[in-house]
């Protein structure tokens, strides 16, 4: 299936449980298709207060009505995907009892509000069960059953929304027989304490991520295959080594900016390790900031095109390079209908007469940013161990998306590998990984090089980089890494030692690097390279959009400066100097040729309003 191959954004379509009109539908499907989106994300979410109810959750008039949509769709250009079910996580009347999540109490206290189905039903629906892939089997039979019809046509990607179910004692049949027979002692007597016992939680979480990844992400991909339909992802948040969870799905999905744009360089690596073209991104999610239903979001109707920008091109930076608007509400025409979380899409919001033009901005940078594969040299292993080892991030560093160390919120590339465009890596990749004639070919990627700076080290993890390292894969290791787990490994400090005494071993990492940088300079900006055939593409980021974190201050973008960054370009010719020109709204897009040419792609968009702003 050829998803997204014209880079146009799509974006999330809220259908609020009202009254929908095929009238209205043609209206706004007509309307997106003017404005230069290339199609939309059905989200079923809860009714507004005095309006008519619409159809009964999965009854026959509303896959009649989802069918009819679809149809529309593809008569007019516009693709179509769907969410799996109405808000999130996955729930409703169709899970059972025996399907819902459970926690080491039994039956979990967790229930969808706000659904759907609640303009019919004040009692929520359990929580699907994502421990168990047979609980996921019967919810997706009844889904798959009515979304059949509508998925007829051109293909269409289903989707799975960042993991929002509560982890507090999270368990399933067989759970704790699988923990015995895993590590060797019962899990039971230490899960009313387990807060108390860091190295068994860590034994705890270590097994948890691999019945998620086996018994929902994985399953979910297959179901969404056998529907004829690819799966999209957010994986976020979930308790797992997301670097794996991520490569499960067709397309994972990142998110922003409740997720810093640095974030999205977990998925990207996911994507690029196994062999996935596309890397999308639920983006503009409370731009400003976050405020409860109903809302409305700071600043609601009143986003700025230069502060969306700002963001978009961070997440380019960061190895997305398809997006999805969050979002567009269910309007009739001259319908005042919104969303409380999101940038406000439609006719009578601030942003409409800039849309076609933003829009193609970031359908071009997209196009480009997924041709060929993602560049890489040097494989940083990510900390998965470190974040399951910690617990609750401080208050401090809590915000609406962020309360675990393992969603991974704070996580950074390493500074000093940032001329060397790193990826991401982790003993899930490593295990299959060889090392031969100079390359360490993991995955769907090559790498020079092995960077790792952790506190804890899982043995699964040492025994794989020893067994590379004796190979001659060059390793740097910052610092001395401790097994984490109950249950120790005879061998690990002896396997620590022989590992740090290789002389392709070293805590500095000019010592283990094989490769000059791809860029080289003095304060970077953040950029993002594709390599397709013998060509270079590298997209680079206005150095405002560096560092962003939750929530953007209105007019953050706002600038009247010309900022020039001296860079070298590693190309076949040897180093060529550029000086990189960021005048006030605009990154640079360059095009490294074969034969050591470097050339500046036109990718210029001005938003309105910020005129007066510029220099002369």
């Amino acid at each position: 299936m050829n998803l997204y191959s014209s880079s146009k954004p799509y974006t999330r379509w809220w259908w609020f449980s009202n009254q929908i009109k095929q009238a209205d539908i043609r209206f706004q499907l007509d309307w997106l298709k003017r404005n230069n989106f290339g199609g939309v994300e059905i989200a079923w979410v809860y009714p507004l207060p005095n309006q008519s109810k619409g159809p009964k959750w999965l009854s026959k008039e509303w896959s009649q009505l989802i069918s009819f949509t679809k149809r529309y769709a593809d008569k007019i250009g516009l693709g179509y995907d769907f969410t799996f079910g109405s808000l999130w996580p996955f729930g409703g009347s169709i899970v059972k009892k025996r399907d819902a999540s459970r926690t080491f109490k039994g039956l979990s206290e967790q229930r969808l509000y706000h659904s759907w189905e609640s303009a019919y039903s004040s009692k929520p629906g359990y929580i699907l069960n994502h421990l168990a892939k047979s609980a996921l089997s019967n919810y997706a039979r009844i889904m798959g059953r009515a979304l059949a019809e509508a998925l007829k046509g051109s293909a269409s990607a289903l989707f799975c929304d960042s993991w929002e179910v509560n982890t507090k004692q999270l368990w399933t049949r067989g759970f704790g027989k699988t923990f015995r027979k895993r590590f060797g002692y019962a899990l039971e007597p230490f899960m009313d304490r387990i807060d108390k016992y860091h190295h068994i939680r860590y034994d705890y979480r270590k097994l948890l991520a691999e019945y998620i990844l086996n018994e929902f992400y994985r399953p979910f991909t297959k179901t969404c295959h056998r529907l004829k339909a690819q799966a999209r992802v957010q994986c976020h948040g979930s308790p797992t080594d997301l670097l794996a969870s991520y490569a499960a799905a067709d397309i994972p999905e990142s998110e922003a900016i409740l997720f810093d744009p640095d974030f999205s360089v977990i998925p990207a690596s996911a994507a690029a390790l196994a062999g996935l073209k596309t890397v999308s991104a639920e983006a503009f999610t409370c731009l400003y900031g976050w405020k409860p239903r109903p809302g409305p979001a700071p600043y609601g109707r009143q986003e700025l095109t230069a502060d969306l920008k700002l963001l978009v091109d961070a997440l380019f930076a960061n190895g997305v390079n398809q997006i999805f608007w969050h979002g567009m509400p269910y309007n009739p025409k001259g319908g005042t209908n919104q969303f409380y979380a999101s940038v406000h899409i439609g006719p009578d919001g601030s942003l409409a007469a800039e849309l076609p033009a933003f829009n193609r901005y970031m359908q071009k940078v997209s196009a480009i940013m997924k041709r060929g594969a993602t560049y890489s040299d040097v494989a940083a292993y990510l900390p998965i161990e470190d974040t399951w080892m910690l617990d609750r991030l401080p208050k401090k560093m809590e915000k609406p998306s962020a309360f675990f160390h393992w969603e991974m919120h704070y996580i950074r590339p390493p500074a000093e590998l940032k001329g060397y465009h790193p990826l991401w890596v982790s003993a899930y990749f490593l295990k299959d990984a060889q090392y031969d004639n100079g390359i360490l070919l993991c995955g769907k990627t090559r790498f020079s090089s092995l960077y790792i700076d952790v506190n804890w080290m899982d043995s699964d993890a040492l025994i794989q980089i020893l067994r590379l390292a004796r190979q001659g894969l060059p390793v740097c290791l910052k610092r001395r890494p401790k097994e984490p787990g109950r249950i120790k490994t005879p061998a690990y400090n002896k396997m620590v030692s022989e590992l740090t005494a290789l002389k392709n071993v070293s805590s500095r990492f000019s010592k283990a690097a094989v490769n000059p940088p791809l860029v080289k300079g003095v304060g970077l900006p953040d950029f993002w390279c594709r390599v397709s055939g013998n060509d270079y593409y590298i997209f680079f980021a206005h150095p405002l959009a560096q560092d962003l974190s939750y929530p953007l201050s209105y007019g953050q973008s706002f600038t009247t400066k010309i900022i020039k960054s001296d860079i070298a370009i590693k190309t076949s010719r040897g180093y060529k100097k550029v000086r990189l020109v960021f005048k006030p709204y605009q990154s640079v897009m360059l095009k490294v040729g074969r034969n050591g040419s470097i050339t500046q792609m036109d990718i210029s968009f001005m938003p309105r309003g910020v005129l007066d702003k510029c220099p002369k």
